[in-house]
């Protein structure tokens, strides 16, 4: 393998990386803040993903649709946890499992009804559609856009969380959300946030990945068991943990998408290896995660307590 195929390839990696993060951020607040199990949370992805590619189809202007996706997760979030979310909080995982697979299959017949069967192409903005020089390198801009939005979410997600009253305030109300709502803190407005800010990032995270997959009915149940592999591998609950998680998991999974079919080329037919690579590539994400688990079961970077 070539230097400059390896730069891109962990350049890809880093990209899927941060576009896990998106998702990954919003779904370890709910779940592991919130103690909210939130298969929804890929619905919301592919309503973003939709909205985005409505609103530049009629506009054509990227910031309208990555603005468009992210209101309309937030405004379908809200709704969702004000009239279903907000009278299961106290009640077990299992029905957090049903009601919210409930609205899995809702959202993705929802979809199927209103723009059909056919996915929806969407075509890179004409602004991002050249490329960037990396030191000699080049790589699509589109790509390089997403790396730096992540990492961007990543730095504001660190500072709200532990730089300013809100985080505080989040923080405490994971440890003991009894006391904080006697101190006078509202706790179901700060739960409906949460879920707010959660599905904001997951519309986000829809938008990006719009011109480098296909829009269509289902794409957010793939991603989502992704998403929850990361969480689990960085430590339920730690939005610093769904970072660096995040960026392993991205890394491993480009990286072995590419290298396992030449290291299985030297062994067996091309044909033999072109076909086993990738599938060994996607069962070591969670070959990780067993890893993870037996070594360290609260994830390599556990939420600290206190």
């Amino acid at each position: 393998m070539s230097a400059t195929l390896l730069l891109a390839q962990l350049l890809n990696g880093l990209q899927y990386g941060v576009l896990l993060f998106l998702l990954a951020a919003g779904l370890t607040l709910v779940f592991g803040i919130m103690s909210f199990v939130n298969l929804a949370h890929g619905s919301l992805y592919m309503m973003g993903a939709y909205a985005a590619a409505v609103a530049y189809g009629q506009t054509g202007s990227f910031l309208a649709s990555i603005a468009a996706a992210m209101g309309v997760a937030l405004v379908i979030s809200l709704v969702l946890e004000r009239t279903i979310i907000a009278r299961l909080y106290r009640r077990d995982h299992l029905d957090h499992v049903l009601a919210t697979f409930g609205l899995v299959m809702f959202f993705n017949e929802a979809v199927r009804l209103i723009w059909g069967p056919q996915p929806m192409f969407v075509e890179v903005p004409e602004v991002l559609a050249g490329t960037v020089n990396l030191f000699g390198f080049s790589y699509p801009s589109y790509r390089f856009a997403i790396i730096v939005t992540g990492l961007l979410v990543a730095v504001g997600a660190w500072l709200l969380i532990h730089k300013t009253r809100i985080g505080m305030l989040i923080r405490a109300g994971a440890q003991n959300p009894q006391l904080v709502g006697a101190l006078g803190v509202n706790i179901g407005f700060l739960n409906a946030m949460l879920f707010g800010v959660g599905a904001a990032l997951a519309g986000l995270a829809g938008a990006m990945a719009g011109p480098l997959l296909s829009v269509q009915s289902g794409m957010g149940e793939p991603v989502l068991i992704t998403t929850l592999v990361v969480i689990v591998i960085g430590g339920i609950g730690s939005v610093s943990g769904a970072f660096y998680a995040a960026l392993i998991v991205g890394l491993v999974d480009t990286l072995g998408r590419v290298m396992l079919p030449l290291l299985l080329r030297q062994v067996f037919e091309r044909s033999v290896a072109d076909a086993a690579g990738p599938a060994l590539a996607s069962m070591s994400v969670y070959l990780l995660m067993a890893a993870v688990l037996a070594i360290k079961p609260q994830g390599l970077f556990p939420a600290r307590k206190g």
